[in-house]
C-alpha cells in the first residue's frame, strides 16, 4: 500500500504517524511546501526567550493531543501551566478580571445589574428547536442578552478564532456551547453540569522545549519519504490510484490524504475534480499576526494567562498572552515574555503592516491595556496572512458538501483544521480516526 500525504502540519504529521503504526507494511510519501514540518506549530528561540508562532499548547480536558504526545514518547517533557494561568482579563476601558463563576459574575463591573439580570434570565429561555446554524451573536443575544455578547463573546471570538461574534457559526466554531443548550436546555444549566463533571488537573499544557518539539519528534518516529520544500501542484487520477505532481518530484500512490489548508487543497484538487476545488475555495481564512516581546527584567507585574480586548474598546490589538506567567520557562530568570495578537476579522488590514509597523502596533496596545511603555529587549514577529480557518455561518453545510463530493473519489481523503475543529486536540482526533478508517478498510 502506497499512501501519499500532502502537508506536514499537525494533521499531516499525526495522520502519517498513526498510519505508520497501523499499516506497518505501507509506504508513505509526505509532501510539504515548507522546508520544515509543523505548519503553524513552530518554536523560535531568541536570546533565551522562546516564542510560539501559533498555539501555545493544548488543553487536557480532551484526551486526543495528550494521547498523541504519549504515543510519541514525549510525556516526560510535558509542561503544565502555572496556577496563575487560571486568571484571565478582559479590557474594555480598563482591565477587568474574567469571572470564573456565577458568583464572581455578580460582582464583576463588566456588566450592569440590569445586564446581569438578563444573563440570569437565560434559565428561563426556551431552547432553540431549529437545527440550522446560527451566528455566535445570534446565539448570545438570544440566550444571554446583547451586553453579554458585546463583552464576553466578542472577546472569546477574538481570542480563539481572531474573529467577531457575527462572523462565527456557533455550531461549527463552538460546538460544545450548542451541545449544552441541546442536552441541558440552556447554557447556564449545562455549565453547572459540566463544572460538576470536570476533572481536577485539567488545564493548558505544552512541552518543555516548546510545542514545536512535537512536530520534530513525529517526523523522527515516522518511516516515510519526507519531501520538504516540495509543494504539490496537482493530484491526478492514474488507474485505480493517483499521480501526485510536486514542484520538484512526483509520486504514484494508491491513496492520497490532503492535509494542506483548504485554499491550497482547492488548487491541488481542481484538476481532479473542479467542483470539489471550488467548494474548498469557499472556506475563508482569517489573517493574524503574532508579535512577541521579551524583557530581561520585567517592567510590570504579569500574573495570569493574559488579556483579551473587545471591539468596543477600539484597541488596535486582539489580546495579549503573558507567556512567561503561563510557562515560566519561556523567559530567562528574572525576565518576562508576552505575545500580542493583531488583525483578525476586526482589522485584517493590520496584518499587512511591515515588521516595524506591527511592533509599534503591539506596543501601542500594550501601553493602552497594561500601561507598559518600555522598549522591549527582544522582539519577534510572525505574520499569517491566512492563519485561522473562518468558521462562518453556513460552515457545516459547506463542509458536508465538500466531504460528500470527496467521497465520490475512492482513495481520496481530506484532513486539516479547516473542517471540524481548529484546536490541536481536534487535529489529533481527526487524524487518528482517519488513519484507523484507512487501516480497517485494507
Amino acid at each position: 500500500m502506497r499512501i501519499g500525504i500532502i502537508g506536514a502540519g499537525l494533521s499531516g504529521l499525526a495522520t502519517s504517524f498513526y498510519l505508520s503504526r497501523l499499516l506497518t507494511g505501507s509506504r508513505l510519501v509526505v509532501f510539504e511546501a515548507e522546508q520544515h514540518p509543523g505548519g503553524t506549530l513552530q518554536t523560535v528561540e531568541i536570546d533565551g526567550f522562546r516564542f510560539e508562532t501559533g498555539a501555545n499548547g493544548f488543553l487536557t480536558s480532551k484526551p486526543d493531543c495528550l494521547q498523541l504526545v504519549r504515543d510519541a514518547g514525549l510525556e516526560d517533557r510535558l509542561l503544565r501551566s502555572a496556577s496563575a494561568a487560571r486568571r484571565r482579563f478582559i479590557y474594555t476601558d480598563r482591565l477587568h478580571p474574567l469571572p470564573e463563576s456565577p458568583a464572581l459574575l455578580l460582582k464583576s463591573e463588566l456588566l450592569t445589574w440590569r445586564e446581569k439580570l438578563r444573563v440570569a434570565g437565560e434559565l428561563f429561555v426556551r431552547p432553540r428547536r431549529d437545527s440550522g446554524e446560527e451566528s455566535l451573536r445570534q446565539f448570545g443575544d438570544r440566550r444571554l442578552g446583547p451586553a453579554f455578547t458585546r463583552v464576553f463573546l466578542d472577546a472569546m471570538a477574538a481570542g480563539i478564532h481572531g474573529s467577531t461574534p457575527d462572523r462565527l457559526s456557533v455550531q461549527a466554531a463552538f460546538p460544545m456551547i450548542a451541545q449544552l443548550e441541546r442536552e441541558h436546555g440552556g447554557l447556564l444549566r449545562g455549565m453547572i453540569a459540566r463544572r460538576a463533571a470536570s476533572r481536577p488537573g485539567d488545564g493548558l499544557v505544552s512541552l518543555s522545549d516548546g510545542i514545536g518539539t512535537l512536530a520534530q519528534r513525529l517526523v523522527e518516529l515516522t518511516p516515510a519519504d519526507w519531501r520538504f520544500g516540495d509543494p504539490v501542484r496537482s493530484v491526478e487520477r492514474q488507474g485505480a490510484g493517483f499521480h501526485i505532481v510536486g514542484h520538484r518530484s512526483t509520486a504514484e500512490v494508491d491513496q492520497v490524504v490532503v492535509c494542506a489548508p483548504a485554499f491550497a487543497a482547492a488548487g491541488i484538487l481542481v484538476e481532479l475534480d473542479a467542483e470539489l476545488g471550488m467548494q474548498l475555495a469557499r472556506i475563508e481564512y482569517t489573517p493574524i499576526a503574532v508579535v512577541g516581546v521579551g524583557y530581561h527584567s520585567c517592567p510590570v507585574k504579569v500574573d495570569g494567562f493574559g488579556l483579551l480586548t473587545t471591539s468596543a474598546s477600539q484597541v488596535p490589538i486582539l489580546g495579549v498572552t503573558w507567556d512567561s506567567s503561563i510557562f515560566p520557562q519561556r523567559a530567562p530568570p528574572g525576565g518576562c515574555s508576552l505575545r500580542v495578537m493583531i488583525g483578525g476579522q476586526r482589522a485584517p488590514e493590520l496584518v499587512a503592516l511591515d515588521e516595524r509597523g506591527l511592533i509599534e502596533t503591539a506596543r501601542a496596545g500594550l501601553r493602552t491595556t497594561m500601561q507598559l511603555d518600555r522598549e522591549p529587549d527582544v522582539t519577534f514577529v510572525q505574520r499569517w496572512p491566512r492563519g485561522i480557518p473562518a468558521y462562518s455561518p453556513g460552515h457545516l453545510a459547506v463542509v458536508d458538501a465538500i466531504f460528500a463530493r470527496a467521497g465520490r473519489i475512492p482513495g481520496l481523503h481530506l484532513n486539516c483544521n479547516a473542517y471540524r475543529g481548529v484546536a490541536m486536540n481536534d487535529c489529533a482526533r481527526e487524524s487518528r480516526e482517519l488513519a484507523l478508517r484507512i487501516a480497517t478498510r485494507q
